[in-house]
């Protein structure tokens, strides 16, 4: 008999790892075994239903919450509870297949190395298991943006809409799938959503926990898109606060958009210990994509604290920025008809989002640590660069 530890059939059921075992001690599991100080569940075991939905005593109906497809092999990182450090031995403790070489994608996507997460994807884009394939269509997607392969991106993510598609006809799970796969397409892109696409409240419930955690990151930053900043912050920071375990890589995207919110709403030292909960989430395992793909939106954040205490680390993540964000713009320019400037430096795009929203060089200098002078040549040169004149021009140039 095939057995699952703990963790895992917590992730299969929807639940957290300490309820399972609590399950298993009472005896409701069935075929239930444990092997040391730990308990198994057999592969093929039910979660056991709630006693007070199955009790004689109250014929009337109880409304029952749909319970999360498996989908252990969709973004298998993404969706593991593991202690900072930790990345790289949970990678590795996976048996050698399909399921391990998404993880190691992930992996190597997440750190920042785009071409090494593209080649262990690349090889599933026709996996008949349709997680591996969704798994390698998203990594492929992002992936392709920074090595400058657009019609690569646009071609795995258009493979994941169609597959998604038919599956979902079959079974409505899938349907939350296919809409997470779409928002996290559109909303990273800042491209308008699929007209078709679920609410949140139909397709959350179906996500496993790290998931659905990710998935109200993509919800918030969709808010932050919209200028409703005080509903995305409250939306990234209740779902870090409800959180039964640590999803690292979904935690440090809620991290980013709640920094996002909060310098828009101007509250710059509450982003900066979001900004830090992030990295110390991250710097373990060199977790160092998301810093990059975000730095335009952290309004000079990974200048003000990055920067002056890891150096290098912020010489990594800029550089992930300008070969990611290159990429970005040549999907998200053609079509949105937007403008987003691609020939300022980070520091001077940084500096001119927050003179856009109103900051003084004074209030950017002291926020970035550096003098009022400096500023003022960096909103010069963006300026320049542009070819206007005004500092509200610059807003036309920048991100949302």
């Amino acid at each position: 008999m095939k057995y699952m530890t703990a963790r895992e059939t917590a992730q299969r059921w929807g639940v957290t790892e300490r309820l399972v075992q609590r399950l298993c001690a009472e005896g409701r599991v069935e075929g239930a075994a444990k092997f040391g100080g730990s308990w198994g569940v057999p592969v093929s075991a039910r979660k056991p239903e709630d006693p007070r939905r199955t009790s004689d005593g109250d014929p009337s109906p109880v409304w029952t919450r749909p319970l999360p497809a498996d989908h252990a092999n969709l973004m298998p990182l993404m969706n593991t509870p593991f202690a900072p450090g930790h990345a790289l031995e949970f990678v590795e403790s996976l048996p050698e297949g399909p399921r391990a070489d998404i993880a190691r994608a992930e992996y190597a996507y997440f750190s920042g190395r785009a071409e090494e997460a593209a080649a262990l994807a690349g090889a599933h884009l026709a996996s008949d298991d349709l997680d591996i394939r969704l798994s390698a269509c998203l990594i492929c997607a992002y992936a392709n943006l920074p090595l400058g392969r657009i019609g690569h991106a646009r071609h795995a993510l258009d493979s994941a809409r169609g597959a998604l598609e038919q599956a979902s006809l079959k079974d409505p799970r899938f349907r939350a799938v296919e809409n997470f796969i779409a928002q996290a397409a559109s909303v990273l892109l800042h491209l308008p959503m699929p007209p078709d696409a679920s609410g949140a409240e139909d397709v959350l419930p179906l996500l496993p926990a790290g998931l659905r955690a990710f998935a109200l990151y993509v919800i918030a930053h969709a808010m932050y898109l919209s200028g409703d900043y005080a509903r995305s912050l409250g939306v990234a920071e209740t779902t870090l606060m409800v959180m039964d375990e640590v999803y690292p890589i979904p935690c440090i995207y809620l991290h980013l958009v709640a920094v996002m919110d909060l310098m828009s709403l101007r509250r710059a030292d509450e982003a900066r210990a979001h900004l830090l909960a992030a990295w110390e989430l991250a710097r373990p395992d060199d977790l160092i994509e998301g810093f990059g793909e975000h730095h335009g939106l952290l309004g000079g954040m990974l200048e003000a604290v990055i920067k002056p205490a890891w150096p290098e680390d912020f010489r990594r993540i800029i550089a992930i920025t300008y070969r990611f964000s290159a990429g970005w713009r040549r999907v998200h320019n053609p079509a949105t008809g937007d403008d987003v400037a691609d020939n300022l430096t980070t520091t001077e795009f940084a500096a001119s989002m927050l003179a856009a929203r109103g900051w003084t060089n004074a209030e950017i200098a002291e926020h970035m640590g550096v003098s009022a002078n400096t500023v003022k040549s960096y909103i010069s040169s963006s300026l320049r660069k542009l070819g206007v004149t005004r500092r509200q021009d610059l807003k036309r140039f920048m991100l949302s």
